[in-house]
This record gives structure tokens, C-alpha cells and sequence, in this order.
């Protein structure tokens, strides 16, 4: 005899069903979800990158004028600019080994949780300029380097970021006067400093506050070095990647060396 098969009612049939296509939209709904927020996220670091290097040019702009104010606006949903001081310190050395200036200054970072968007530990990429030297030559070279790192683990939070670091520019001049030849040779590095950090808005405040210069005759050689009072906490030659952190000038004997320096104020969301 023929066996009574009966199938699942229809009523809890329409129950597995609709629970079915309910699981899948929320699947569906949470992968589309995850991929509009890291293609947000890609789209605003990509931008984040254009105006970190407009702040590195509008340093340039501000330090070698006294009371120059310079604000540049950001927006973005998932990082923030921050100002991290006394991170570089250069040290300047003439005729080998005779001690001539020294100066500390802070960098700007613009940071995006790892969470949100990232390329990869210990990825690097240099926006400008191209190569990664801390001296640069002639009179449309950089005062700024600005670049891209990934570098994890780090004390103040797992970050890929946009960082803007204060370089030196040197220009060289030949003077004649009465039948005597002086070369000079200037150097100009701009001192980042922290202002006021109300965080009103996302923007950042630039102020040209000091102009200095010192100066020595009768060089043959200028010595500069580099080095990294916050290394203990991440901040080292393997963050900043300098190709050296010595470079040696040989000048002609007999010129003379000036050292100006610009101190920025750097003030973070100081109008609403």
C-alpha cells in the first residue's frame, strides 16, 4: 500500500521563506553598508591628502611674515587634524665640528582610524616633495614635507596618516663688491608651534609670530643633522623616512651662512 506523504503546510512554509529573504537583506544591507563607509572614507582621505599639502604651502606663505594669519578648512566625518609638538629636532654644525644653531619644531598629522579606511602596515607614499631629503635646494623648493604612512603600532592609536613635517630650504647668492666675492648661503626652516586648540570647527589657523637669523662668516662646510625626541613613541627615522638624517654642504671656503628660522602658531578649530 501506497504510504500518506504529506508536505510542510503552507503556512510555515511562508514562514521559512519570508525568514530567508529577511537574513539575506540584512546580509545584503550590511555588506552595502560597509562598502559605501570605506568608499566614503577612501573619498575623504583622498581629499585630506590635497589639503595637507595646501597647509604645507600655506606654511611657507605665513612664516616669514610677522602677524600673517592663514586659516584653511577640512571636513571630514571619520579623522582629525592633530598638532604634535617638539616631534624634530635639527642641529647645525659648520667647519666640521663647531657648533652653530639649534632648533626644535612640532609637525602636523591628519589621522584616520585604521577602522574606517587603511592601506596597509608600514605603507608609505610621498606626496611632495618627491624625494625624502630634509634639505632642499633652490628658491621654489619646499619648506614642508608632506607624505602618507601606516605604521602600526603606535602609542597615541592605530592611524594611517597624512603628516606634514617642517624642512629646510637652502638658496645660494654670489655678492661682488670691490673686487671681493662673497658666496652666502641661506637656509630657512620654519618652527611649528602649538596655539589654542578649542576644536570650534575643522579648520587650521596659521600665524606667523617670530622672524629670526643667525649668521657666521668664513665657512667651508655646513653640517646638519636630524634627530627624534619622540622616537619612544613611535615618532623615529622609521616614521618620518628621511633618506639620512645628515647631510653635509660643502661651500665654498670663505662664505657665509645664514640660518633664518620662521616660528608658525598652529591653532586647530579656533573659528566655528
Amino acid at each position: 500500500m501506497r504510504k500518506d506523504e504529506r508536505g510542510v503546510s503552507p503556512a510555515i512554509s511562508t514562514v521559512i521563506l519570508t525568514s530567508a529573504v529577511v537574513v539575506l537583506l540584512l546580509v545584503a544591507v550590511v555588506f552595502a553598508n560597509n562598502f559605501l563607509t570605506a568608499r566614503m572614507a577612501e573619498n575623504e582621505f583622498s581629499a585630506v591628502k590635497q589639503f595637507m599639502q595646501t597647509v604645507g604651502l600655506q606654511i611657507d606663505d605665513v612664516a616669514w611674515i610677522i602677524g600673517r594669519t592663514q586659516t584653511v578648512r577640512y571636513a571630514s566625518k571619520y579623522g582629525q587634524v592633530n598638532f604634535e609638538s617638539a616631534a624634530l629636532n635639527y642641529t647645525v654644525y659648520v667647519n666640521g665640528t663647531v657648533y652653530f644653531v639649534n632648533y626644535t619644531t612640532g609637525i602636523l598629522l591628519f589621522n584616520m582610524p585604521i577602522d574606517k579606511y587603511s592601506v596597509g602596515n608600514n605603507y608609505y607614499e610621498s606626496i611632495f616633495p618627491s624625494n625624502k631629503s630634509f634639505l632642499q635646494v633652490g628658491s621654489s623648493a619646499p619648506v614642508s614635507y608632506v607624505y602618507v604612512i601606516e605604521k602600526l603600532p603606535m602609542n597615541d592609536g592605530d592611524y594611517v596618516r597624512v603628516v606634514v613635517v617642517p624642512i629646510i630650504r637652502v638658496l645660494n647668492s654670489t655678492i661682488s663688491a670691490g673686487g671681493t666675492v662673497k658666496n652666502y648661503f641661506k637656509f630657512y626652516l620654519p618652527i611649528l608651534s602649538a596655539g589654542a586648540n578649542p576644536r570650534l570647527s575643522q579648520s587650521v589657523t596659521l600665524t606667523g609670530r617670530n622672524v629670526s637669523v643667525k649668521t657666521m662668516e668664513g665657512v667651508n662646510s655646513v653640517n646638519i643633522s636630524v634627530s627624534f625626541p619622540k622616537s619612544s613613541l613611535g615618532f623615529g627615522q622609521g616614521f618620518f623616512n628621511f633618506d639620512k638624517t645628515v647631510e653635509i654642504l660643502s661651500v665654498p671656503s670663505g662664505s657665509v651662512v645664514e640660518f633664518y628660522t620662521g616660528e608658525v602658531v598652529v591653532s586647530l578649530g579656533m573659528h566655528s
